[in-house]
């Protein structure tokens, strides 16, 4: 039986930072959280979308992280398998999984870890490169002698004179060199972004890349032939991830059910609507659901949602508000077929069913590509997909605004693009397609640019409504990853948690 839980803690948004806020508070506190979601479905940005009992990640997920108490929470809803994979055995893998007293194979148990292989390609000029870019014997011979050199001298450029980081294009030319950054970061920039890197802050390079470099790939790259030398890689260059036997849905939906189990609430297809704000405390939140308006009392209000859509609830200066709504987002399609063909075979030594490529993703930075990223959920894992010795489950990413053409395309029109894509670079032809699947994602890439350089300003004046407190990528405005995003949750909810012990 659960706690009697007092003080109401309203959560906007079940991605994974408002459910890691609502599994640290129902853990730590005698508090209640309620989660208020627009959605059928939690997980967010992170969801797993399924059609026809197969399953497809709203960009790709890999679970890495740095931070052991988020591990752990993951681990506790889904242990790491200790046996080999349907996968591992059809292709005749090596295996050396932890032995373990209580056994985790996930050919017979459904909540389980998986542990996989990271494998990423970038397709240019119809050449496969490895990525992260790195400067081998493979890479030059595909880019050619003249160009490599010129990559070289370039990049040994950047060493010597570095700019001042004002802009994208200032980080990447300062890592990569400014040939290379031509060649593979400027194009395929705009194409995601919808802005040239040189427009965009230098700050989404510091959150999502850090201190990566082209001489960082090459120290690891050298450093990964020697296994007995241990050696500190960043989270761009990791070799393993895990994932969830089927899709990230799978753990948010078991921390999900855990939170209600223990005392906590979560209220699906509810859309926000607002605040009853008394002395710059948040006193009740109203939501929209059944097309009535609800009302639920706040002690405390945490919010994932995004940026423009919370400042209409809260006071703030005219100037503040209207640089918050102007806020720029990228809108994202993704568009999956499933296909009895796909051409692009195995070039590594790493066993694949049926020969198929190991890549988790494939970059597109083909000048004529309208596709910015192809994934191939075979290799996330291969109980999503149905026959996956002999079918396959291919998604095509695009990026976009709400009010580009792009978006406003009917999902049949969308599909055909998508197929004359496919064919277009060798994937598979249209009577390969079984079937197939548009899913839209508004706002899903919160953007460094605009009216971005006052978002301090914009949060400060949130903060003046005391027992707000923001979260998550889109809450905070900030293109982390999932575990980041959960550290936000979970540094909050310890927040709250004093908060309300010593009020």
């Amino acid at each position: 039986m659960h706690k009697n839980r007092d003080k109401n803690v309203i959560i906007l948004g079940a991605g994974p930072a408002g459910l890691a806020l609502a599994y640290e508070i129902i853990e730590k506190s005698n508090f209640k959280p309620i989660i208020i979601e627009k959605l059928a479905q939690v997980g967010g940005l992170s969801r797993t979308v399924y059609f026809d009992n197969m399953g497809v990640d709203i960009g790709g997920h890999r679970l890495y992280t740095k931070d052991e108490y988020v591990k752990n929470i993951w681990l506790k809803f889904l242990p790491i398998q200790n046996k080999p994979s349907i996968d591992d055995i059809v292709s005749n893998r090596e295996t050396n999984y932890k032995e373990e007293e209580i056994e985790q194979n996930p050919n017979k148990k459904d909540d389980v870890m998986l542990i996989r292989r990271r494998f990423s390609s970038i397709i240019y000029n119809k050449k496969f490169f490895d990525y992260p870019i790195k400067l081998n014997p493979q890479t030059i011979k595909k880019l050619g002698f003249f160009t490599s050199i010129q990559a070289g001298f370039s990049y040994l450029k950047s060493i010597l004179i570095k700019r001042k980081e004002e802009s994208l294009e200032d980080f990447m030319i300062n890592r990569f060199g400014l040939k290379l950054y031509q060649i593979f970061f400027k194009d395929y920039t705009k194409k995601v972004w919808g802005y040239d890197a040189s427009v965009l802050s230098s700050e989404w390079g510091q959150e999502r890349i850090r201190q990566l470099s082209l001489f960082k790939t090459i120290v690891n790259a050298i450093l990964s032939n020697f296994k007995f030398i241990k050696h500190k890689k960043e989270t761009s260059l990791i070799d393993e991830f895990y994932y969830p036997k089927f899709g990230c849905s799978q753990l948010w939906d078991l921390m999900a059910q855990y939170i209600i189990e223990n005392g906590g609430e979560i209220i699906k297809e509810a859309k926000f609507s607002n605040f009853t704000i008394q002395e710059n405390n948040i006193i009740s939140v109203k939501y929209n659901s059944n097309s009535e308006t609800k009302e639920i009392n706040a002690n405390f209000v945490a919010s994932s949602i995004p940026i423009k859509e919370l400042i209409k609830a809260v006071d703030a200066p005219l100037d503040i508000k209207q640089n918050a709504l102007n806020l720029p987002y990228r809108d994202y399609i993704l568009v999956s077929f499933y296909t009895d063909n796909f051409n692009l075979k195995n070039e590594t030594n790493y066993k694949t069913p049926n020969n198929i490529t190991p890549n988790n993703w494939i970059y597109l930075q083909e000048k004529d590509a309208i596709a910015s990223r192809i994934q191939i959920m075979n290799n996330w894992s291969p109980y999503l997909v149905k026959d996956f010795e002999n079918k396959y489950l291919i998604s095509l990413e695009y990026f976009t605004n709400k009010d580009d053409e792009l978006w406003n395309l009917k999902d049949s029109e969308i599909i055909d693009l998508a197929i004359k894509e496919c064919e277009k670079y060798g994937l598979f032809d249209k009577e390969n397609v079984i079937k197939s699947f548009v899913a839209r994602e508004e706002k899903a890439y919160p953007t460094y640019c605009g009216t971005y350089k006052n978002i301090e300003k914009i949060k400060e004046s949130i903060s003046k409504t005391k027992n707000l407190y923001l979260i998550g990528r889109n809450g905070q405005h900030k293109y982390n990853n999932m575990d980041e995003a959960m550290i936000s949750g979970i540094e909050v909810a310890r927040k709250i948690i004093k908060a309300g012990n010593n009020g």
